[in-house]
């Protein structure tokens, strides 16, 4: 069992590794066809495990394999005060020295020749390519993977073809763990007679081709008389039911409660179909909406993992979650007892998921950041363009360096939180079961 558990353990951290360094490759293939001198591709951080050169990069994985890097020369630009033939002012402040600090070593392995091949000096959509392809890595492998699953495996779809009438109305809370009483309302499916095999095709009028759609028909009407369209055993006719007011999961997030809304009292069919490419284009632009609202709420949900960690506070399933949570999650897939099909199943969702998750992450416009350095070739380009309506001199290179200290910050911010949240997964994982 054990064995198992580190095997779906490794599963997963090795797919997070993979997709890191197919990140890293998102940055160097445009680097290196923008011509940009790129010195090393490093999977990981800390010291250096392996790695081999070729040509003018060195190749390599690093012991600490949370993360990964494409080093390109001349990141940051001089100063532009800098004249090569005056001696320089040495700055005193503690800021300022850190930013002069930084120019030096951007520019240190930068040797003669090697002026047309710094990042700084390249055009900003160049720059903005080269820095945008890692996230679009992962949103590319996040699309791959979860059209396997979409259009190789099948989706659950729910048919708008009732599989059971429930026979009677009673609080969700108690729905799964008790049978109808004597004090119990008849739901309106069981007054009206619906029966199991009846096709939905209109709510008071409006005809319905979904589940999803008939459910919010229903939901929406709330309480009162309504005529549902149905065909029983291939024959089109017409129920009048009565709906009442009940209090439901959200159709949008199972998490919340919709209170008062009509309710019908019966459960779809669902089957799994095999689709296309364009369900699942619709289906990823839904997955990045809520990744993106997650990211959002991440700062406020910290707290709640600060408090699972030092107290007695309770892990939320649908909060942040560390690398070594996520491999916990792997291992207790692993030893489930779901079939092999499923299993596979899940581990390709759960890898395109932290695809997209990477991938969004990266896309924050802040140092370090991908999308920091994204933000910085776009202003340029539109300081550039403003200057060439109003006819002005071209503006020099955005100096990105000047935003080390946020980055020092943000920086200092990603690693607490990174440290937090694999404490956090250690002491107070989050679990799929039990």
């Amino acid at each position: 069992m054990i064995l198992l558990f580190l095997a779906g353990f490794a599963i997963v951290f090795v797919g997070l590794l993979v997709s890191i360094a197919l990140h890293e490759i998102g940055h160097l293939v445009p680097a290196k066809l923008f011509k940009v001198r790129v010195t090393q591709y490093m999977v990981g951080f800390g010291p250096t495990m392996w790695s081999r050169r070729r040509g003018e990069t060195e190749y390599g994985i690093k012991w600490v394999p949370l993360g990964g890097y494409i080093r390109m020369i001349g990141m940051l630009p001089p100063r532009p005060s800098d004249d090569p033939t005056k001696l320089r002012s040495v700055s005193t402040g503690p800021w300022q020295g850190l930013i002069e600090n930084a120019r030096a070593v951007a520019l240190e392995e930068v040797r003669p020749g090697d002026e047309d091949r710094v990042f700084y000096r390249k055009p900003w959509w160049q720059k903005v390519i080269i820095m945008t392809g890692g996230p679009a890595m992962n949103f590319v492998l996040a699309f791959v993977l979860f059209a396997v699953v979409m259009m190789g495996f099948g989706v659950a779809m729910q048919k708008p073809v009732v599989s059971t009438v429930s026979k009677c109305v009673m609080p969700i809370s108690e729905a799964d763990n008790r049978q109808c009483g004597p004090s119990d309302p008849p739901t309106p499916a069981s007054l009206a007679g619906l029966r199991p095999g009846d096709r939905l095709t209109s709510v008071d009028g409006t005809r319905v081709t979904s589940w999803d759609q008939a459910s919010r028909l229903i939901r929406t009407h709330k309480a009162g008389a309504a005529a549902l369209g149905i065909e029983r055993a291939g024959k089109p006719m017409t129920v009048n039911v009565t709906l009442v007011a009940h209090d439901m999961p959200s159709l949008d997030d199972p998490s919340k409660i919709d209170k008062g809304v009509g309710f019908l009292g019966v459960t779809p069919v669902t089957v799994t179909e095999r689709v296309g490419p364009g369900y699942v284009a619709g289906q990823m632009w839904g997955f990045v909406e809520k990744t993106a609202a997650a990211m959002v709420n991440i700062p406020g949900k910290m707290v709640g993992v600060w408090h699972a960690a030092f107290s007695d506070g309770k892990r939320d399933p649908n909060g942040p979650i560390g690398v070594v949570g996520v491999g916990r999650i792997g291992g207790e897939i692993a030893t489930s007892d779901l079939s092999a099909e499923n299993k596979i199943v899940f581990y390709i969702q759960l890898l395109a998921s932290l695809n997209l998750a990477v991938g969004m992450f990266n896309l924050i416009p802040l140092l370090p950041l991908d999308g920091g350095h994204i933000l910085g070739g776009l202003w340029e380009g539109l300081k550039r363009f403003l200057a060439r309506v109003r006819r002005r001199p071209s503006p020099g290179y955005v100096d990105v360096a000047k935003a080390l200290p946020l980055t020092y910050v943000m920086a200092a911010l990603l690693l607490v939180m990174g440290g937090l949240l694999i404490y956090a997964d250690l002491v107070n994982p989050v679990r799929i079961s039990g």
